[in-house]
């Protein structure tokens, strides 16, 4: 939930020595490492789903696990705070760990507090929000902004146990959050109250969530969420378009809902207009339009709205008796065969463009989408890869956009496919029938640094290299991030100077205070290097090569030799003036990289051995 202040702390304390001495009774074995893999983090489940000790979903009806029913205390902690609760945990740090910097994005997160109570902690323990940083003491009860970047730091070398609940709120707790003291804020007097505990008191009757997901989203909730999203989004030349799409969604969705309301006869309707609205999207770049947190506005919509206006169908179907098609006659998306000589038995031989960023993608992806039968989502992926829980930067601490095989579990690649398989349309705008396999096009420069990624998603994937003369590279992302148009993470934590732009590489951080030719030619460097070394490691039917200007020269037959390889259907003519990309800044010219000549040349100087080993590629 975005509160006006990072923190807030609440005019209570609890007995931390009571409840350390409640929770470490409990055996070791019921803790479990946290799934984002932090070392050192680990939790003991409180409320879950059903009360199921090992679950850590976000939706269904919350009960207590047999754990929280072992501690008494505890329960009159939550009781006395007087709140409906949710998920909630016992989250343990180890010394000299940490938790990374992220954001909580997910739908779960829009309406929901996250409630401390430090059990057992230092003065060496920092919690950071925002701009802002203090240190929870050990029986005290906090609040935070959970839409602010945030991190935990334990400097210790003790182990740090927060009580951490989650809550929409409830009538006492919103008059201890009243007469709470904000921080950063005025700090005059204070008195806080303090909860001792009750002995052999019987045990505290507690509220949980029975219901935390809509079936179908009211409208008047649609509207809430897409003007919360608008409202924090940074300035951007798509802003118009966006809030007109959307302007346009939200009064469709209220004429389908006073037709249907939450009628399972509505939802392929339902689920079509979704499907329309995150395609017009992204054609009119809000893919490229960042929030004031650095979290991207499709990452947002596609929680808040997309991934949450309409029940999962999966979900329903899951529930009933034997296999049911999906409303729509859409199918679930089977995840991704598990040994490699097995065919996919949806995602045929998906090919994947990469490139570094202005290597000329845009041009050949938007040409190469008009075979037949041949499936896009229509632009690139960023929200939809980054969506995904654990893969979006800020999940990551901003380490990198890079990401490896491990990292497609097979939640990850299930969650993935399906996203996919839901986006794709084919040259017509047409979604496929649901039966059959689909053959899938896709290009997002980030992707250069998920080679082995996406192979663990898409068993199948083969990959086209397009290869630029990297003056004109270097020459068109330099002024990418003077224009501002290509911003990816505006207010990337500890970068200064210009707003990060382009795709994030590993060791960026090294890059703070550079010159902005340093910066874009560890861009290209690190891509280029990496997408290389991938594509060696892939049997050699896996991937082929195009050269920007080899296309450019001769469209046509350049799309067809792809089409030959990727044995797509090929039944247009292409002239060989091929209108302008979607995202070209300014006017074509191959000799344009001279204005900035002197600053490239120092870079290309640098890396001569992977310059020529790209163009050696380029011409196998």
């Amino acid at each position: 939930m975005k509160l006006q202040f990072p923190f807030v702390q609440l005019p209570v304390t609890f007995d931390a020595e009571a409840l350390a001495e409640e929770v470490l009774r409990i055996d070791e074995k019921c803790w479990r490492e946290r799934a984002v893999g932090v070392s050192g983090n680990s939790a003991l489940t409180l409320v879950t789903t059903e009360g199921d000790p090992d679950s850590d979903a976000l939706e269904g009806p919350m009960r207590p696990t047999p754990w929280l029913e072992r501690c008494p205390y505890v329960m009159q902690v939550l009781e006395s705070l007087g709140a409906t609760w949710g998920r909630s945990r016992l989250m343990r740090l180890s010394g000299q760990s940490q938790v990374a910097a992220h954001v909580d994005t997910d739908y779960y997160w829009r309406e929901r507090m996250r409630v401390h109570v430090p059990i057992v902690t230092s003065p060496a323990v920092r919690f950071q929000c925002g701009e802002a940083e203090v240190n929870m003491a050990a029986g005290e009860c906090w609040i935070f902004d959970t839409w602010r970047r945030h991190r935990v730091l334990n400097n210790s070398d003790s182990q740090r146990i927060h009580l951490v609940a989650d809550t929409v709120g409830g009538g006492r707790l919103w008059d201890l959050i009243g007469a709470g003291r904000p921080v950063p804020g005025p700090q005059g007097e204070w008195r806080p109250r303090h909860v001792a505990p009750r002995l052999n008191d019987a045990m505290p009757k507690l509220d949980f969530e029975a219901v935390n997901r809509p079936t179908v989203m009211s409208p008047w909730e649609v509207r809430t969420h897409v003007g919360f999203v608008l409202g924090e989004s940074m300035q951007s030349p798509h802003l118009p378009t966006i809030h007109h799409v959307l302007g346009r969604f939200t009064r469709e969705w209220q004429a389908l809902w006073a037709c249907h309301g939450e009628s399972p006869e509505g939802w392929p309707r339902y689920r079509a207009l979704l499907t329309i609205t995150q395609q017009e999207l992204m054609k009119c770049g809000a893919g490229q339009v960042g929030l004031r947190n650095d979290v991207g506005l499709m990452q947002a919509l596609e929680s808040y709205v997309f991934a949450a206006a309409l029940v999962k169908e999966t979900t329903v179907a899951a529930s009933t008796a034997g296999p049911q098609p999906l409303p729509g006659n859409a199918p679930p998306v089977p995840p991704a065969p598990g040994a490699p000589a097995s065919r996919d038995p949806v995602f045929d031989r998906p090919v994947f463009i990469v490139s570094p960023p202005r290597s000329g993608s845009t041009l050949l992806f938007e040409t190469l989408s008009k075979a037949k039968n041949l499936f896009t989502i229509g632009d690139e992926s960023h929200a939809l890869i980054e969506g995904v829980p654990t893969l979006s930067p800020a999940d990551r601490g901003y380490d990198s956009n890079q990401l490896a095989g491990r990292d497609a579990t097979d939640a990850v690649a299930a969650s993935l496919r399906q996203r996919f398989h839901e986006a794709l349309r084919d040259r017509d705008g047409r979604p496929g029938d649901g039966a059959g396999v689909i053959r899938l096009l896709e290009k997002t420069p980030k992707n250069a640094l998920r080679i082995p990624f996406l192979r663990a998603v898409f068993p199948e994937a083969r990959f086209i290299y397009l290869h630029r003369d990297p003056r004109q590279v270097m020459a068109s992302m330099i002024e990418g991030w003077q224009s501002g148009f290509f911003r990816m993470y505006s207010q990337l934590p500890g970068w200064t100077g210009l707003p990060w732009s382009f795709l994030l590489v590993p060791g960026w951080r090294d890059l703070v205070g550079q010159p902005l030719g340093d910066i874009v030619g560890r861009q290209w460097e690190c891509t280029t290097q990496t997408l290389l070394d991938d594509l060696a490691a892939l049997p050699r039917d896996r991937w082929m090569v195009t050269d920007y200007g080899q296309f450019l020269a001769d469209p046509d037959k350049e799309a067809r030799r792809i089409s030959d390889w990727a044995e797509w259907e090929w039944d247009r003519p292409i002239d060989r003036d091929l209108p302008l990309s979607r995202y070209t800044t300014t006017s074509p010219d191959p000799e344009k990289w001279r204005r900035h000549a002197a600053v490239i040349a120092a870079q290309l100087g640098k890396m001569q051995n992977l310059v020529a080993r790209a163009a050696r590629v380029a011409q196998v």
